[in-house]
């Protein structure tokens, strides 16, 4: 069929990325805020902002909008400028799941070498990818002032067709993914683009995702009522890998602490650094990996340091015992680490320090332990990730829930709170939800 391509949305598809509106509209623009769901089977997060449609996966190293189409779509012409735009996207390595199937039967716009614009969604959990038509889709969000929601609004952001199979190892009731990087393609770009309201959005998984420059209040059992928790964060500056569009931190240092001296893993110098070319190294946060992976140097050395930590300060007769796939970490004894009242766990913290931040990143129990016994943090395998080069840590989905996360993508600066459960409150303790 051929692909009927319009010039029409073309113009609104390049107004995405360079038109700014007028000035009482940019004035007037408020902050967006969606509902974030975690899959119970898959433990990724989806995100519900397709207009009447199935959610799309976060994924924070994502640089496209990407879902499965109907048969009949508007697309946009291989000769504009945001077609320009999303081939300087293209996976750098993937395996196609389509044989080239999108070159069949098109026919050729006039005077053109090519069909309609074709982008290349990529499945960040199976590293599979596809080509498909750039087109536009419809989305909704609430509007919201930081304390409650207010209203509904609708918006179109330019994102890729895919086919049913890419979809394979996403959780059942997804449509595509939802790219959350600092490309100009991704999601909350887009949105800053059109609304020029500020260009951050802010995580709190697995509730909620924030668009513009917003206050998140959460409720505490502060007398004061709720606190601007974007007020009080610490914050990081990012790190920009050319081979991987995802957010990096500048971890100079890691090491686990308990009821002693912190005990540091014992590490080369320099081997928790990114390579800026070959794209390899480095600390990367990631939404579609369920639990923190560690290079195999890097695990051996934290498995040594945790080890040390818990013989020397446990207050139980907690020891290590026979791993439970896929972790290999675990600890029984009494009960293993014993419960507090508030808290969850007493178990060791483990500190990341960032260079040029404001404060260190330290995961405590509720981010990394498993049913109480194991350690939610494994060791790479011989594949490695489906990704260019290869991180020595990749921080996943649990390292980050109950804790706000705003990124801000001009300054490529990361704000983060402590876990939220420390302070006796959680991302669902937001006023506006």
């Amino acid at each position: 069929m051929p692909c009927g391509c319009s010039y029409v949305l073309a113009l609104i598809a390049i107004s995405v990325l360079v038109f700014v509106q007028g000035t009482a509209q940019a004035a007037s623009a408020k902050p967006l805020l969606s509902r974030i769901t975690q899959d119970s089977k898959t433990s990724l997060y989806t995100i519900s902002i397709k207009n009447g449609a199935p959610p799309l996966v976060v994924d924070l190293a994502g640089t496209l909008v990407w879902s499965t189409c109907p048969s009949t779509h508007s697309t946009v012409p291989c000769l504009s400028d945001t077609c320009h735009a999303v081939h300087h996207q293209q996976p750098r390595r993937c395996r196609h799941v389509d044989g080239g199937w999108f070159w069949a039967g098109r026919e050729l716009e006039p005077g053109s070498r090519c069909a309609c614009c074709t982008a290349h969604p990529f499945n960040p959990v199976t590293g599979e990818c596809s080509t498909g038509d750039l087109t536009s889709f419809a989305m909704s969000a609430n509007t919201t002032n930081g304390t409650s929601l207010l209203y509904s609004e609708e918006f179109t952001t330019v994102g890729a067709c895919a086919p049913e199979r890419l979809l394979a190892s996403l959780p059942a009731t997804a449509a595509g993914v939802a790219g959350f990087s600092r490309q100009p393609l991704s999601l909350p770009s887009q949105i800053a683009s059109q609304r020029q309201f500020g260009n951050k959005f802010s995580l709190c998984l697995p509730a909620f995702a924030t668009f513009g420059d917003t206050p998140v209040y959460l409720w505490t059992p502060s007398p004061n009522g709720p606190v601007d928790y974007t007020k009080i964060i610490r914050h990081t500056p990012l790190l920009t890998n050319p081979r991987n569009a995802g957010f990096y931190l500048p971890v100079k240092r890691i090491s686990v602490t308990w009821n002693g001296p912190e005990v540091p893993l014992s590490l080369p110098v320099g081997a928790l650094d990114l390579d800026v070319r070959t794209g390899r190294g480095g600390v990367v946060l990631s939404t579609v990996t369920p639990y923190a992976i560690m290079r195999p140097d890097v695990f051996r050395a934290f498995a040594q340091a945790f080890d040390t930590v818990v013989a020397r300060d446990r207050i139980s007769s907690v020891s290590r015992v026979a791993g439970v796939k896929p972790f290999e970490l675990c600890y029984g004894g009494t009960g293993g680490f014993a419960m507090m009242k508030r808290t969850g766990y007493d178990a060791p913290g483990i500190k990341l320090e960032l260079a040029g931040a404001t404060g260190n990143w330290t995961i405590l129990n509720s981010n990394y332990l498993v049913r109480g016994a194991c350690v939610g943090i494994l060791e790479m395998g011989p594949a490695g990730m489906p990704v260019d080069g290869e991180p020595a840590i990749v921080i996943g989905g649990m390292q980050l829930e109950n804790i706000l996360l705003e990124f801000d993508l001009e300054k490529r600066m990361l704000g983060f709170s402590g876990l939220l459960n420390w302070d006796l409150t959680n991302c669902y303790s937001a006023t506006f939800l």
